[in-house]
Protein backbone atom coordinates (compact mmCIF):
# COMPACT_ATOMS: atom_id res chain seq x y z
CA UNK A 1 0.00 0.00 0.00
CA UNK A 2 1.25 3.06 -0.70
CA UNK A 3 2.43 5.57 2.64
CA UNK A 4 0.92 8.60 2.68
CA UNK A 5 1.57 11.52 5.16
CA UNK A 6 -1.11 10.42 7.82
CA UNK A 7 -3.63 13.10 8.56
CA UNK A 8 -1.16 16.05 7.74
CA UNK A 9 -1.82 19.58 9.37
CA UNK A 10 -3.37 20.32 12.78
CA UNK A 11 -6.82 20.05 11.99
CA UNK A 12 -6.21 16.53 11.12
CA UNK A 13 -3.95 15.94 13.75
CA UNK A 14 -7.51 16.64 16.38
CA UNK A 15 -9.71 14.30 13.85
CA UNK A 16 -7.04 11.64 14.27
CA UNK A 17 -6.60 12.74 18.18
CA UNK A 18 -10.18 11.97 18.21
CA UNK A 19 -10.64 9.38 16.57
CA UNK A 20 -8.37 7.55 19.15
CA UNK A 21 -4.77 7.71 17.19
CA UNK A 22 -2.13 8.31 20.07
CA UNK A 23 0.62 8.96 18.01
CA UNK A 24 0.22 12.57 17.18
CA UNK A 25 0.98 12.78 20.72
CA UNK A 26 3.72 10.45 21.47
CA UNK A 27 1.65 7.90 23.04
CA UNK A 28 1.57 5.03 20.93
CA UNK A 29 2.48 3.51 17.68
CA UNK A 30 2.58 6.14 14.48
CA UNK A 31 0.04 5.44 11.75
CA UNK A 32 -2.69 4.49 13.39
CA UNK A 33 -6.60 5.49 13.59
CA UNK A 34 -8.11 3.48 16.11
CA UNK A 35 -6.86 3.27 19.91
CA UNK A 36 -4.58 -0.06 21.23
CA UNK A 37 -6.82 -3.31 21.12
CA UNK A 38 -7.73 -4.34 24.52
CA UNK A 39 -8.65 -7.71 23.46
CA UNK A 40 -5.31 -8.47 21.65
CA UNK A 41 -3.75 -11.29 23.34
CA UNK A 42 0.22 -9.84 23.68
CA UNK A 43 2.26 -7.07 22.67
CA UNK A 44 2.10 -6.79 18.88
CA UNK A 45 5.79 -7.45 18.42
CA UNK A 46 5.29 -11.26 20.01
CA UNK A 47 2.66 -12.35 17.71
CA UNK A 48 3.63 -14.38 14.66
CA UNK A 49 0.99 -12.41 12.21
CA UNK A 50 1.41 -8.39 12.68
CA UNK A 51 -0.95 -6.57 14.54
CA UNK A 52 -1.82 -3.01 15.95
CA UNK A 53 0.64 -0.63 14.99
CA UNK A 54 2.74 -2.59 12.49
CA UNK A 55 2.93 -2.66 8.82
CA UNK A 56 1.23 -5.59 7.07
CA UNK A 57 4.11 -7.00 4.74
CA UNK A 58 3.42 -6.78 0.91
CA UNK A 59 2.26 -9.30 -1.47
CA UNK A 60 0.84 -9.28 -4.81
CA UNK A 61 -1.27 -12.58 -5.59
CA UNK A 62 -3.92 -12.64 -8.28
CA UNK A 63 -8.03 -12.68 -8.22
CA UNK A 64 -8.98 -15.73 -10.69
CA UNK A 65 -12.63 -14.35 -10.64
CA UNK A 66 -11.81 -10.77 -11.93
CA UNK A 67 -8.57 -11.68 -13.87
CA UNK A 68 -6.67 -9.02 -12.21
CA UNK A 69 -3.41 -8.99 -9.50
CA UNK A 70 -3.58 -7.22 -6.35
CA UNK A 71 -0.15 -5.39 -4.81
CA UNK A 72 -0.88 -4.57 -1.38
CA UNK A 73 1.49 -1.91 -1.72
CA UNK A 74 -0.58 -0.37 -4.57
CA UNK A 75 -3.85 -0.46 -2.28
CA UNK A 76 -5.37 2.88 -1.11
CA UNK A 77 -8.62 1.62 0.62
CA UNK A 78 -9.25 0.60 4.29
CA UNK A 79 -8.49 -3.50 3.65
CA UNK A 80 -9.64 -6.53 5.47
CA UNK A 81 -6.78 -9.42 4.80
CA UNK A 82 -7.47 -13.03 6.13
CA UNK A 83 -6.42 -16.61 5.30
CA UNK A 84 -8.72 -19.49 4.13
CA UNK A 85 -9.62 -22.58 2.18
CA UNK A 86 -13.52 -22.69 1.14
CA UNK A 87 -13.28 -26.53 1.47
CA UNK A 88 -13.61 -25.84 5.30
CA UNK A 89 -16.52 -27.74 6.99
CA UNK A 90 -16.58 -25.21 9.68
CA UNK A 91 -14.35 -22.16 10.64
CA UNK A 92 -13.69 -20.95 7.71
CA UNK A 93 -17.27 -21.10 6.55
CA UNK A 94 -18.36 -19.01 9.70
CA UNK A 95 -15.64 -16.64 9.19
CA UNK A 96 -16.63 -15.74 5.55
CA UNK A 97 -20.23 -15.14 6.08
CA UNK A 98 -19.76 -13.23 9.06
CA UNK A 99 -17.53 -10.67 6.62
CA UNK A 100 -19.88 -11.01 4.12
CA UNK A 101 -22.24 -9.51 6.76
CA UNK A 102 -19.76 -6.63 7.38
CA UNK A 103 -19.71 -6.27 3.42
CA UNK A 104 -23.00 -5.30 3.57
CA UNK A 105 -22.98 -2.80 6.44
CA UNK A 106 -20.38 -1.17 5.06
CA UNK A 107 -22.47 -0.44 1.41
CA UNK A 108 -25.40 0.28 4.18
CA UNK A 109 -23.13 3.06 5.40
CA UNK A 110 -21.91 4.12 1.85
CA UNK A 111 -18.32 3.04 1.75
CA UNK A 112 -18.26 0.11 -1.04
CA UNK A 113 -15.59 2.50 -2.80
CA UNK A 114 -13.43 3.10 0.08
CA UNK A 115 -13.59 -0.63 0.97
CA UNK A 116 -11.38 -4.22 -0.07
CA UNK A 117 -12.10 -7.29 1.17
CA UNK A 118 -8.75 -9.80 0.63
CA UNK A 119 -9.70 -13.67 1.84
CA UNK A 120 -6.24 -15.59 0.63
CA UNK A 121 -6.75 -18.95 -0.03
CA UNK A 122 -3.72 -21.25 1.24
CA UNK A 123 -5.67 -24.01 -0.51
CA UNK A 124 -4.88 -23.41 -4.27
CA UNK A 125 -5.44 -26.82 -5.56
CA UNK A 126 -8.68 -27.24 -4.53
CA UNK A 127 -9.52 -23.53 -4.75
CA UNK A 128 -9.72 -22.75 -8.73
CA UNK A 129 -11.62 -20.18 -10.30
CA UNK A 130 -14.93 -22.33 -10.20
CA UNK A 131 -14.84 -23.16 -6.31
CA UNK A 132 -14.07 -19.66 -5.34
CA UNK A 133 -17.19 -18.98 -7.67
CA UNK A 134 -19.14 -21.25 -5.74
CA UNK A 135 -18.09 -19.77 -1.96
CA UNK A 136 -19.09 -16.93 -2.94
CA UNK A 137 -22.27 -17.89 -4.45
CA UNK A 138 -22.91 -20.06 -1.14
CA UNK A 139 -21.87 -17.31 1.51
CA UNK A 140 -23.46 -14.17 -0.46
CA UNK A 141 -20.80 -12.47 -1.35
CA UNK A 142 -21.40 -9.50 -3.73
CA UNK A 143 -19.06 -10.00 -6.02
CA UNK A 144 -20.68 -7.24 -8.23
CA UNK A 145 -19.75 -4.49 -5.42
CA UNK A 146 -16.45 -4.82 -6.63
CA UNK A 147 -14.56 -4.74 -3.26
CA UNK A 148 -14.32 -7.92 -3.04
CA UNK A 149 -11.64 -10.08 -4.10
CA UNK A 150 -10.95 -14.21 -3.65
CA UNK A 151 -6.68 -14.05 -3.80
CA UNK A 152 -5.17 -17.26 -5.07
CA UNK A 153 -2.02 -18.37 -4.52
CA UNK A 154 -0.37 -20.23 -7.99
CA UNK A 155 1.35 -23.30 -5.95
CA UNK A 156 1.32 -24.52 -2.38
CA UNK A 157 5.02 -23.42 -1.60
CA UNK A 158 3.32 -19.79 -2.65
CA UNK A 159 0.82 -20.11 -0.33
CA UNK A 160 2.96 -21.12 2.60
CA UNK A 161 5.41 -18.21 1.36
CA UNK A 162 2.45 -15.57 1.66
CA UNK A 163 0.14 -16.50 4.34
CA UNK A 164 2.53 -18.98 6.52
CA UNK A 165 5.58 -17.33 6.18
CA UNK A 166 4.58 -12.99 5.55
CA UNK A 167 1.47 -12.88 7.37
CA UNK A 168 2.03 -15.49 10.03
CA UNK A 169 -0.94 -16.55 9.35
CA UNK A 170 0.16 -20.68 10.53
CA UNK A 171 -1.97 -23.37 8.71
CA UNK A 172 -0.57 -27.11 8.45
CA UNK A 173 -1.78 -29.79 5.93
CA UNK A 174 -2.66 -33.08 7.31
CA UNK A 175 -3.73 -36.13 6.22
CA UNK A 176 -4.97 -37.23 9.57
CA UNK A 177 -8.50 -35.66 9.63
CA UNK A 178 -12.22 -37.29 9.73
CA UNK A 179 -13.46 -33.99 8.51
CA UNK A 180 -12.19 -34.26 4.71
CA UNK A 181 -11.12 -36.84 2.48
CA UNK A 182 -7.60 -36.42 1.23
CA UNK A 183 -6.25 -33.93 3.33
CA UNK A 184 -7.44 -31.24 5.60
CA UNK A 185 -5.68 -27.88 7.17
CA UNK A 186 -4.71 -27.07 10.64
CA UNK A 187 -4.91 -23.52 11.12
CA UNK A 188 -4.93 -19.78 12.89
CA UNK A 189 -7.92 -17.45 12.19
CA UNK A 190 -6.85 -13.98 12.43
CA UNK A 191 -8.54 -11.52 10.27
CA UNK A 192 -6.55 -8.05 9.64
CA UNK A 193 -7.81 -4.48 9.19
CA UNK A 194 -5.37 -2.62 7.34
CA UNK A 195 -5.47 1.18 7.03
CA UNK A 196 -4.91 3.22 3.25
CA UNK A 197 -1.49 3.36 4.49
CA UNK A 198 -0.70 -0.38 5.03
CA UNK A 199 -0.64 -0.09 8.90
CA UNK A 200 -2.67 -2.82 10.90
CA UNK A 201 -5.30 -1.36 12.85
CA UNK A 202 -6.94 -4.50 14.68
CA UNK A 203 -6.24 -8.12 14.39
CA UNK A 204 -8.93 -10.08 14.89
CA UNK A 205 -8.84 -13.67 16.33
CA UNK A 206 -11.45 -16.15 15.59
CA UNK A 207 -14.52 -17.20 13.11
CA UNK A 208 -16.63 -15.40 14.97
CA UNK A 209 -15.50 -12.38 14.61
CA UNK A 210 -18.39 -9.52 15.97
CA UNK A 211 -20.00 -7.76 12.46
CA UNK A 212 -21.15 -4.70 13.89
CA UNK A 213 -17.64 -4.13 15.44
CA UNK A 214 -15.75 -5.02 12.76
CA UNK A 215 -18.15 -2.52 10.54
CA UNK A 216 -17.53 0.19 12.88
CA UNK A 217 -13.88 0.04 13.14
CA UNK A 218 -13.54 0.08 9.01
CA UNK A 219 -16.00 3.88 9.11
CA UNK A 220 -13.98 5.27 12.17
CA UNK A 221 -10.95 4.76 9.64
CA UNK A 222 -12.17 5.49 6.29
CA UNK A 223 -13.56 8.22 7.76
CA UNK A 224 -10.58 9.81 9.19
CA UNK A 225 -8.59 9.00 6.32
CA UNK A 226 -11.09 11.39 4.24
CA UNK A 227 -10.05 13.91 5.73
CA UNK A 228 -6.53 13.79 4.17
Amino acid sequence: MQRRAFLGGIAAATTGATAGCTSAFGGGPEGVVLGPQEDQIADSGDLAYPAYGEPLPAFELRDPIAGIAVDSEAVERTAIVTGVFTSCPAECGILLRRLVGVQRRVADAGLTDETLFLPITFDPERDDEAALRDNAESTGVDLDAGNWHYLRPETRERAKAVVGDRLGIGFERTTESDRLQGYDFTHVVVTLLVNPDGVVERAYRGERIDRDRVAGDIETVVEAFAGE
